[in-house]
């Protein structure tokens, strides 16, 4: 009876020790060092082109059919609706959208998997694996999607010092941004990252972006910039929490602040109340 107590603690002390075995396996120092949190450095709203003004100034190379979309999506907004964008409903950006850099993220990286966590709740973790796996067959499709990726080395010194990612298997609908320029509805859109330090600042990071959608009549390409910052102080930021957005069929509408179901256009129609009692 004794012999066999005292197989459990020797099993437990093997799994630690196996544990710690893999640990010290991985080598850090083979890794850059995107520690701490990162920020976006381009100023005004958050977009594809970081380098152009948001809207049409994005001159995205939209197909006629969706730049159609588009511009109903910015009149819809400029009347004071939506649009085409439902982030106001806390559905979560995807990608390419959610590395727009909204708000603050950081990285954690390790041998087999490198995860991205955003501070903001509805932006879902993104795990970019990097073990060497091929794409899943009949994977569920999510608005993260499904990233594999691949270090490099391109200095030849032994480290290595850009990530290279591609994404697929996305869920929709999704949009490039708030301005509800849409993507296309078949969701085989494919994204291409270039993850890496400023070759002259280290608290720098470029994420160099190449996009395939059936919206457009070529790729698009565009480099999102983010700063780092050493600090470190995260805040809870629930997208659900305060939301004063109520959609209710096709249209959406606010809640005031004392409490009463308001319009967001002018002359919006009530909801249907068919099925509450009539005074």
């Amino acid at each position: 009876m004794r012999y066999r107590d005292s197989i459990a603690p020797i099993a437990l002390l093997a799994v630690v020790l196996g544990t710690v075995s893999a640990a010290r396996a991985f080598d850090e120092s083979l890794y850059p060092d995107w520690s701490a949190q990162w920020r976006r450095i381009d100023g005004g709203p958050p977009r594809y082109d970081m380098s152009k003004p948001p809207g049409l100034a994005q001159q995205a190379p939209l197909t006629p059919e969706y730049q159609a979309l588009f511009e109903a999506s910015l009149a819809d907004q400029a009347a004071g609706g939506q649009g085409l964008d439902r982030g106001y409903r806390c559905i979560p950006a995807g990608m390419p959208r959610q590395m727009s850099g909204v708000f603050p993220f950081e990285f954690a990286i390790l041998p087999k998997v490198t995860y991205v966590l955003f501070e903001m709740t509805d932006q879902q973790t993104r795990r970019i694996y990097t073990d060497g796996r091929d794409w899943p067959k009949d994977a569920e499709p999510t608005f993260t999607g499904y990233s594999i990726g691949k270090w490099i080395d391109t200095h030849g010194d032994g480290r290595y010092d850009e990530l290279d990612v591609e994404t697929r298997n996305l869920r929709g609908p999704r949009v490039w941004d708030q301005a509800g320029m849409p993507m296309a509805s078949d969701n085989q859109a494919v994204v291409k990252e270039r993850i890496f330090l400023d070759k002259t600042n280290p608290d720098v990071l470029h994420d160099e972006f190449t996009t395939m959608d059936h919206s457009l009549t070529r790729p698009w390409t565009a480099t999102r910039n983010y700063r780092r910052d050493r600090r470190m102080v995260w805040t809870e930021n629930n997208c659900a929490e305060g939301n004063n957005y109520v959609v209710i069929g096709e249209r959406s509408y606010f809640v005031s602040g004392d409490g009463y179901l308001m319009p967001v256009k002018k002359d919006e129609a009530p909801p249907d109340l068919r099925y509450f009692k009539q005074p």
